[in-house]
């Protein structure tokens, strides 16, 4: 595994849209605390774009990755958001200059595109907070703060509660994933997990259970679920029912779908779509110990 730089003080970073519109107060806010964090801050020429859905056409928001792809000065690339788009972006970048020379790309939700095709091609990224997220109310929020710890080098252990469904067990493997939707969306292409040897780790948002139950037994019968080293569940946010009650939480479905496994199995894990949202360096080799009392996650 190739892991980019850690970041120190003066260098250089990238803003850029590469899915979703955004408010451009909410970027330039970003920009700002990334500044006052001792960063010289690149905003991409067409993040405060809008057509349709999106933060300006597919090729503008190709061209502003891109962009921040090849610039050698360019240490990181932190997302404005996710939404939708990121797929369609990747369709139109060339990654040769920057397999030469990796950068940190941080970013969940959507931005799970990116990181899938990074796990396959070896090289680390960051699931974490996008602009929105970096404060609350004028105050940095523990997840930036942690954020930043980890681009600068930092490997933190996270100890969690116990959850009833968790499965207990010890495991050791290589830490994948993002949002489950976009996981199943990439099944059969280019971008499709790798599951052996890996942690997996997923989340989810405005989702029907049903939906949940469908996508994990996609990840169960294409032969994923079983080959793992071990499943993180993260939040599981604003899940529904559809027309008639499924009867089941979005955990428990979770649970059903990998009963036949041995590997440990965590609930609760704090990232996604809510606060806080841990930091995760997707892609770096982590212990993951599940027992009656704790959680345990550490970053080796």
């Amino acid at each position: 595994m190739k892991f980019p730089p850690y970041l120190v003080s003066g260098d250089k970073v990238a803003i850029v849209s590469p899915a979703g519109f955004i408010n451009q107060k909410i970027v330039e806010r970003g920009a700002a605390i990334l500044r006052e964090q001792g960063f010289v801050v690149e905003i991409g020429h067409h993040t405060f774009g809008k057509e349709g859905v999106f933060s300006g056409s597919d090729i503008d928001r190709s061209a502003d990755m891109q962009k921040a792809l090849d610039d050698k000065s360019v240490k990181a690339i932190f997302f404005s958001r996710g939404g939708y788009g990121s797929i369609r972006t990747h369709a139109n970048l060339n990654w040769s200059s920057f397999f030469k020379k990796p950068k940190w790309l941080i970013g969940f939700s959507d931005i799970t595109v990116f990181h899938s095709f990074l796990s396959n091609h070896k090289i680390a990224s960051v699931h974490g907070v996008m602009t929105a997220w970096f404060e609350q109310k004028n105050v940095l929020t523990d997840s930036f703060i942690e954020l930043l710890a980890l681009l600068r080098g930092a490997k933190p252990d996270y100890k969690l509660a116990p959850h009833p469904l968790n499965r207990v067990g010890e495991g050791l493997g290589t830490l994948i994933g993002g949002n489950l939707s976009i996981i199943q969306s990439l099944r059969g292409t280019s971008l499709d997990i790798s599951p052996k040897g890996k942690i997996l780790f997923i989340e989810d948002i405005d989702e029907h259970h049903y939906h949940i139950d469908r996508m994990m037994l996609n990840l169960k019968t294409g032969g994923i679920l079983k080959n793992l080293s071990g499943l993180i569940v993260g939040y599981f946010t604003a899940i529904t029912d559809g027309e008639a009650p499924f009867e089941k939480s979005s955990e428990e479905i979770i649970r059903e779908a990998v009963a036949d496994y041995g590997y440990p199995v965590a609930f609760g894990f704090p990232a996604g779509h809510e606060l806080p949202n841990k930091p995760l360096l997707l892609g770096g080799k982590i212990e993951l110990k599940v027992d009656s009392d704790q959680v345990v996650v550490k970053m080796l």
